[in-house]
């Protein structure tokens, strides 16, 4: 059985670099170098430490990918992170060896081969530490009990969140990911705009769509595409099939992009052709409602109040009874995250944190109309991600 391989890339630097320099005249100075600013996942890591510190945990076993990829960088598909007070070490298999050198920041990376559970489990048993804790919600009830059976003398604490708190309230760096996948997003959408045409199906819409996001960089979709035509757009998650457009129908587009490990999101509603009176009139209360949404953001706003703002626009025009899922969710290495805009969700909205703005309504029979932003929690407001148009447009 192969060695395990440690290797220290990215842990924690405890030497200061110290210039010694003499002005013209001879005289001895010290002038220091300019500190670089610690990492993003040195800075996650402290917190999460610091989490630990307050529910008197001695280690975290993160199994999550999506919190493994914050923490540490890593993008494979095989990697358990293993956190204590004092240090923290990624294992994976042989197949990502090359790969988790690379990508892991601030972590030891293991390379073992066999089960990486049992590896970690081995350095969690030869190690002092008495009261650990593993992420409840991201295990499944047997693999709970596989740790409760592995680790018999730890006092083992199934933690819930404790990563996806913390991942809430972006750094600028991954807002700006965001932003770029945002962007690559639109510009496919208003590419495949042109393509909308009779006879056209919503899956052929949806592969266009895709293609698109591929050719301009995206790993991938955030989230199957969603294409649907006329009255099949009362469907809030519709997926695209082989129904072919015809004149005069409502078109909903709910699209997303992974770039650089990091979602978009957005929604259009569109018509080809003159949309009808009650069409129209749908369309423009969701809009209102979509938009006095984005004015409700701010930092330190309860999530339910903006879901209220966007209900309450709706509720006058008589379509609130067709409003059937929430205001929006938050946005970042996973296309659904905290926190939730809600009726019940009392959690003020943290800055920085990057949500969507998406109201709808669903009529049965007829039709349904959504339209959906990103947006950065501000102190002064909402930072609109999204910059595709959103009035009516007729193709």
């Amino acid at each position: 059985m192969p060695q395990a391989q440690d290797s220290p890339r990215g842990s924690p630097c405890c030497f200061q670099a110290v210039h010694q320099s003499r002005d013209r005249e001879g005289a001895g100075q010290v002038s220091r170098m300019p500190q670089a600013e610690p990492s993003p996942y040195r800075i996650r890591l402290a917190k999460l430490r610091k989490r630990l510190e307050e529910g008197r945990l001695e280690g975290l076993l993160v199994t999550s990918l999506p919190n493994v990829h914050y923490l540490t960088g890593f993008s494979g598909t095989a990697g358990i992170l293993w956190v204590t007070l004092r240090d923290s070490f990624l294992l994976t298999d042989p197949r990502y060896d090359l790969q988790a050198h690379e990508q892991v920041q601030e972590s030891r990376v293991v390379i073992v081969s066999g089960d990486a559970l049992v590896a970690v489990v081995k350095r969690m048993n030869r190690s002092r530490l008495s009261r650990v804790g593993f992420e409840g919600g991201a295990v499944s009830f047997l693999t709970q009990k596989r740790i409760r059976e592995l680790l018999p003398k730890k006092r083992l604490v199934a933690t819930d969140g404790w990563v996806e708190t913390l991942r809430i309230e972006k750094d600028e760096g991954e807002i700006e990911q965001i932003r770029r996948a945002v962007d690559l997003a639109s510009r496919a959408y208003s590419e495949t705009l042109p393509l909308l045409r009779p006879g056209i199906t919503e899956i052929e819409v949806a592969a266009e769509i895709e293609y698109r996001m591929r050719r301009y960089g995206a790993e991938r979709p955030s989230f199957e595409t969603i294409v649907a035509f006329g009255a099949r757009t009362a469907f809030p998650h519709a997926r695209a099939g082989t129904r072919p457009l015809q004149a005069g129908e409502c078109i909903l587009l709910d699209l997303g992009a992974i770039l650089n490990g990091y979602a978009s999101d957005m929604t259009r509603t569109v018509f080809l052709g003159k949309p009808t009176p009650k069409a129209a009139r749908v369309y423009h209360a969701v809009l209102e409602a979509q938009q006095e949404g984005e004015a409700a953001v701010k930092a330190g706003v309860e999530c339910a109040a903006v879901d209220r703002a966007t209900r309450k626009v709706l509720e006058r025009y008589g379509y609130g009874r067709y409003f059937t899922h929430g205001t929006g969710h938050g946005v970042g290495r996973e296309i659904h995250e905290l926190p939730r805009l809600g009726k019940k969700q009392r959690t003020p909205l943290p800055e920085r944190a990057v949500v969507t703005v998406e109201p709808g309504v669903y009529i049965p029979g007829f039709g349904g109309v959504r339209i959906e932003d990103i947006v950065v929690v501000r102190k002064e407001g909402a930072e609109v991600l999204t910059r595709t148009p959103k009035e009516l447009t007729v193709l």
